[in-house]
């Protein structure tokens, strides 16, 4: 160290680079013999926590204080120094920017860190030149961070997997210890811990080892506790079924209330009509845990066959059909299947018959008899054959059925028309 200027030279005290004093807490120390002491408050420090190097039993009228990383006086260690009469200190090479002397030669570390565990030693020249010194300890624990539990098989069945929770991270120093459902662990030859207590066993789990678990982390500044975990067991449901409270009912009534009823627990629910999904409509409303279906007031569209089904993340499992039948009135006003038979009925033979005379009629049409035949005309004179237009003799009845084309009416004989 280079000796100050000016009066303070002649005595060869060790200075170097002068920092005003920041004083948080001024501590009184009476005037006592006794050797140079150091204490370390607290003894163990969290990391983040502010520490402080309390000296003891400092001489009286000391010159100057100070304190270096480490257990010998190396400049290059050197964290702050103070020269008492004109209340000036020096930050040393080791000043990390959160250290603070106090008058009395305390020490202060804020915001401590890991990097922060090791050696302090006080320097104090007294007002004889002559120097003491004394080697503190800091001890820096990390906080613990809050663990987590994981696990080996996100879908264990019950009675044939084994499942292995985890608490972490892994951190040195620190214990670990397990609860489930806000118990100690019990005694049980399916749990299995493991020796440094941070994984946890279960052979063959079962339901009643889903949880929930916590884990909890301790060093000697901090404790930290996990949320709980709830171990997800895969098992087969069981068949539900189902309750009614009425299986008919008139249309426009209700309600009716269809209840599912299952032993499982942890299981979802969900509702079928007619082997579909069941969509729901106005008239119908779901309990919260979809176990209970209301119906009010009931449709004839309601009528049919009902389930539920209920299931897990393994497996699931639906009850057997329930019909739920619904009676209804036909109007009063409204034709019955009978009447509106007869009605048809009788619209066909009305039909009929007026397709039968239209044909007669079409098939007589200017065959009717002449106005006058001969010896009968109505002026009592007679007309021969020969004098009618276009006369030719009569055909066979045969011909005409040989020669469909011809009009067979047109050549009847008039020998019936003769005299006797």
């Amino acid at each position: 160290m280079e000796p100050p200027s000016g009066p303070a030279s002649r005595r060869h005290v060790p200075w170097n680079r002068l920092l005003l004093a920041v004083s948080l807490l001024t501590f009184w120390t009476p005037p006592t013999t006794a050797q140079l002491t150091t204490e370390t408050v607290p003894p163990l420090a969290a990391e983040g926590s502010d520490v402080l190097l309390l000296a003891h039993n400092v001489a009286n009228n000391p010159l100057g204080y100070a304190w270096y990383r480490g257990e010998r006086v190396d400049n290059s260690q050197l964290i702050v120094s103070c020269r008492v009469a004109t209340n000036l200190t020096i930050k040393g090479p080791a000043h990390s920017g959160r250290e603070a002397l106090y008058p009395n030669g305390t020490l202060l570390i804020q915001n401590v860190t890991q990097k922060d565990t090791g050696s302090y030693m006080l320097l104090v020249t007294k007002d004889d030149l002559q120097t003491e010194r004394q080697t503190g300890q800091i001890h820096v624990h990390p906080v613990l961070p809050t663990p987590v539990i994981t696990s080996n098989n996100s879908k264990p069945w019950e009675h044939k997997d084994t499942v292995v929770l985890t608490c972490g991270p892994e951190t040195q120093n620190t214990s670990y210890m397990w609860w489930i459902s806000n118990q100690s662990l019990p005694k049980s030859t399916r749990l299995k811990l493991s020796e440094d207590k941070r994984t946890l066993t279960v052979f063959s789990v079962t339901r009643k080892e889903k949880g929930p678990y916590v884990c909890e982390t301790r060093n000697l500044v901090s404790i930290s506790r996990s949320d709980p975990f709830t171990l997800d067991v895969l098992y087969p449901v069981a068949r539900p079924s189902l309750q009614v409270s009425n299986t008919t009912v008139p249309e426009h009534e209700g309600p009716v209330v269809l209840t599912c009823l299952t032993d499982e627990t942890g299981v979802s629910i969900r509702w079928l009509f007619k082997g579909q999904s069941l969509l729901l409509a106005d008239r119908m409303t779901l309990s919260s845990d979809n176990s209970t279906l209301t119906i009010d007031p009931v449709s004839r569209e309601d009528a049919g066959d009902y389930q539920c089904e209920v299931s897990n993340r393994g497996n699931s499992s639906r009850s057997g059909p329930l019909r739920l039948r619904v009676t209804w009135r036909e109007n009063a006003q409204a034709l019955s299947v009978g009447a509106i038979t007869g009605i048809v009925i009788g619209v066909l033979l009305v039909l009929t018959l007026l397709a039968v005379l239209g044909c007669f009629i079409f098939l007589h049409r200017g065959n009717w008899p002449p106005a006058s035949t001969s010896g009968r005309g109505p002026s009592g004179s007679s007309v021969s054959q020969a004098s009618l237009p276009d006369a030719r003799p009569p055909a066979p009845i045969y011909q005409e059925l040989l020669h469909p084309d011809t009009d067979v009416y047109c050549n009847i004989s008039h020998k019936a028309d003769a005299g006797p």
